[in-house]
């Protein structure tokens, strides 16, 4: 019996050292990081800033050097020489929705069918994804949870990164609508000789029909005070003729992304969001005009079209920054990247985003403003929630982006994870 026990002791502790730190505590005490180096996501910067925050929210960001506070029984944090920043937003995302690709189990990103509007990501995130803290020590903090699959995939919430549960993460439920738009050319890979070959879609026109009577049907429904029985699929499409919610359009080819856009304009629908976005530079003109904001996929990738630049996804959000758009940047479906995401804004920074504070907010004020969370987070501003970070260095660096301290909703968060675990492993069976 003696050694059972102690077999059960062992195979505990060793489970406890794998699993992820438990969510933090909520706020108790008023905090204050002193004398770093503020980036307020909008393109101040503040050199040698104090920000504090008291039950989650911010209530001061100021010029340390000019202003003086009241720093009784408040707990402070010297962060001098370092670099606060708000908490980067990763949009378009499965995080907390997959683990390991391979193991079906652990994928729960879409459902069957094909018209799945009433499908919520929200049910199905997982707060004990051991991915979840290997972003937030990169200094994502939020994430927008996208179902995927179908025409229509069903609808997104954004996710904090850190939670016992979905009611614990979640910021803003059911934020928009998912449209996988049916594209005028299909790709096929070709394993003969690894190519890929273009060409026209047949399944496009049906597929189009069948949006056109789905959506239809929505804003007549929409339109009744208290339909009786109500029907769930068009329930949850709503918000989309009222602008509670986004539809967010997935459409690369410029013919495709037109058409898109043009559809949600005929059916009613208020406000409609570009995501991959792949010649979203052929179609500037049209997207200024319709007032369209993209969110574009992974920049760190060679580009699908051969007589492109081999450079044209780096340049892209600059080419549509420039031009007047609003941008965000995601990973879209790598979700083992996405702690990666800080790193694309500094592409985009050296690849024609002129100002560095610009690209910074391509994660975190503009993703803000897509998503309608710009009252809550995206910048430290007096009033919006105390979710935020400090870095060593700059952020967008991979060389000096070291996450020291992470706070969300003013809870400072533990960046235990499994890299830092392996790591200490193996640093510890070399010696070095």
């Amino acid at each position: 019996m003696k050694k059972l026990l102690i077999l059960f002791i062992a195979l505990t502790s060793l489970t406890s050292y794998g699993q992820n730190p438990a969510p933090a505590k909520p706020q108790t005490k008023t905090i204050a990081l002193m004398g770093g180096t503020v980036h307020i996501g909008n393109g101040q910067v503040i050199p040698n800033g104090v920000v504090m925050f008291t039950n989650g929210l911010i209530t001061n960001v100021v010029d340390g050097t000019t202003v003086r506070l009241d720093l009784t029984n408040v707990e402070t944090i010297d962060v001098s020489g370092k670099h606060v920043y708000p908490g980067i937003i990763s949009p378009a995302s499965t995080v907390g929705l997959q683990e390991t690709g391979a193991v079906r189990s652990t994928v729960d990103k879409q459902e069957i069918g094909v018209l799945n509007p009433n499908v919520r990501a929200l049910i199905a995130y997982n707060t004990d994804s051991e991915i979840i803290p290997t972003i937030r020590n990169n200094g994502v903090l939020l994430t927008q949870a996208m179902p995927q699959g179908g025409t229509v995939s069903g609808s997104s919430s954004v996710m904090m990164a850190d939670g016992w549960n979905w009611e614990d993460a979640v910021l803003k439920k059911d934020d928009g609508i998912w449209l996988n738009w049916p594209t005028y050319f299909s790709r096929e890979f070709n394993f003969e000789d690894f190519s890929t070959v273009i060409k026209k879609s047949d399944k496009r026109d049906p597929a189009i029909a069948a949006l056109r009577a789905t959506f239809a049907d929505a804003r007549a429904y929409a339109a009744m005070t208290n339909p009786t029985p109500a029907n769930l699929k068009l329930e949850s499409m709503r918000g989309l003729f009222s602008g509670k919610q986004n539809l967010y359009i997935r459409a690369d080819y410029a013919k495709d992304l037109i058409e898109a856009v043009t559809f949600a304009k005929d059916m009613g629908v208020k406000k409609f969001v570009l995501v991959g976005g792949e010649e979203a530079n052929r179609a500037i003109p049209f997207l200024k005009e319709n007032n369209v904001p993209v969110i574009l996929s992974a920049l760190h990738r060679l580009p699908n079209r051969e007589d492109e630049d081999v450079d044209m996804p780096y340049r892209m959000p600059g080419i549509l920054h420039n031009a007047g758009i609003l941008v965000s940047l995601s990973y879209a479906d790598e979700w083992w990247r996405t702690r990666n995401l800080p790193f694309q804004a500094g592409t985009a920074a050296g690849f024609g985003v002129a100002d560095r504070e610009e690209a910074l907010k391509m994660v975190t004020s503009n993703t803000a403003k897509i998503l309608g969370i710009d009252n809550l987070v995206g910048t430290l501003e007096k009033g919006k929630q105390a979710t935020l970070f400090v870095s060593a260095g700059d952020a967008l660096d991979m060389r000096t982006n070291k996450i020291e301290h992470v706070f969300i909703q003013g809870r400072k968060v533990n960046l235990d994870d499994r890299h830092k675990r392996l790591y200490n492993t193996y640093k510890e069976k070399y010696g070095k």
